[in-house]
């Protein structure tokens, strides 16, 4: 197993920055994930730490060892794409045996451990198929079989269930977390998927632009979003944002519909900052719909309804401002109702309108 890190990375195409200046730990044994929107340099980062793009300035290191000239098959990495890329006219067990052959390991070692390694992915007997008579959560198996067969260093996936249904795709990324932690193998896993990001990830690195919006753990990621971008990206349904002017005579956040007390654990950074306006983030689940609106609480119009199942998702017009808010699934509401809107000051974020960065609280 092995560490992997990178320092300064730049990667450009033309005059495209593709990733900027992005310098990074992948700890030998977690799972990374790196998440961001289609075009935010998270795929060509990937594809720089396995060798199939030449980086344009900076160094990539596994195990310690500075690997920017190396060939991709001198790497010891191992990709699983996110289109599986198995060989038509081969059987599964000839497509997990692949690198095996290419390296000229004896017939009978691949055997077995081509054996093994079909059995702990549960494909041990469709090994004769070919890829044609796999389903597709059978053929990202035979995909991820010709990965682990290797024994790699470390494990590149691209998007590796983006191809899968709704409902294979959940089971499957259950199967590939639970197999990661199982072996042990530094694992970067690349999605756009912010869900799926959250549930597999032990660090998450959210990319934007080229460049690192924020490292850290799902829940600390989730909780203290760094950005407005990091807020609004993580979360779903996203988080809501409201622009606010502040009156320090009052000491409080006003916008159209509401007037609100800051948060006196914001009083420190405003006080040093002397901001007058400021963007306020609440998460659609940390927004309490009331039907019987009190005296002086704040209202909105239900805009519309969206049964879930197990809850009800309102998009509320708050004056001027669009908020969603997650509501008990048998609520009792139509398009037009007023409700009242409450929340707490501790699920409260602040955000710098210029800067867009996190206002810091103590």
């Amino acid at each position: 197993m092995a560490e992997v890190r990178v320092e300064n990375l730049v990667k450009t195409f033309g005059e495209v920055i593709a990733v900027d200046e992005v310098t990074l730990t992948f700890e030998d044994g977690e799972m990374t994930v790196l998440v961001g929107p289609s075009g935010c340099g998270k795929t060509t980062l990937l594809r720089s730490i396995a060798g199939l793009e030449d980086v344009s300035g900076g160094s990539i290191y596994i195990g310690g060892r500075e690997i920017n000239r190396m060939p991709p098959w001198d790497r010891n990495t191992a990709m699983v794409f996110q289109s599986y890329a198995l060989y038509p006219h081969m059987t599964a067990f000839n497509n997990v045996a692949f690198p095996l052959r290419a390296r000229r390991v004896e017939r009978s070692g691949i055997r077995d451990r081509v054996k093994r390694v079909g059995e702990s992915l549960g494909i041990g007997d469709l090994l004769h198929r070919k890829p044609r008579e796999l389903s597709g959560g059978q053929m990202q198996r035979v995909a991820l079989g010709r990965a682990i067969v290797r024994k790699p260093e470390v494990f590149l996936m691209d998007e590796p269930l983006s191809n899968l249904d709704a409902k294979l795709r959940v089971q499957m990324r259950a199967e590939l977390k639970r197999l990661q932690k199982d072996l042990g193998i530094t694992t970067v896993y690349v999605t756009h998927d912010q869900a799926e990001a959250m549930t597999m990830a032990d660090k998450l690195v959210v990319m934007r632009a080229g460049r690192i919006q924020q490292v850290g753990g799902p829940e600390e990621v989730y909780l203290h979003p760094a950005n407005v971008f990091v807020a609004g990206f993580i979360g779903s349904p996203p988080m809501n944002f409201i622009h606010c002017s502040y009156d320090p005579e009052a000491s409080t956040l006003n916008a159209h519909a509401f007037s609100w007390p800051l948060p006196s654990r914001f009083e420190g950074a405003f006080e040093q900052e002397r901001l007058d306006e400021v963007v306020l983030g609440i998460r659609p689940e940390d927004l309490i719909v009331n039907l019987d609106p009190e005296p002086g609480e704040t209202l909105a119009e239900v805009y519309v309804t969206e049964p879930m199942g197990k809850e009800t998702l309102l998009t509320l017009e708050l004056g001027a401002t669009m908020v969603k808010a997650v509501a008990p699934p048998q609520i009792d509401l139509n398009i037009g109702d007023m409700v009242g809107v409450v929340f707490e000051d501790d699920v409260v974020r602040l955000f710098d309108p210029e800067t867009e960065k996190a206002i810091p609280s103590s």
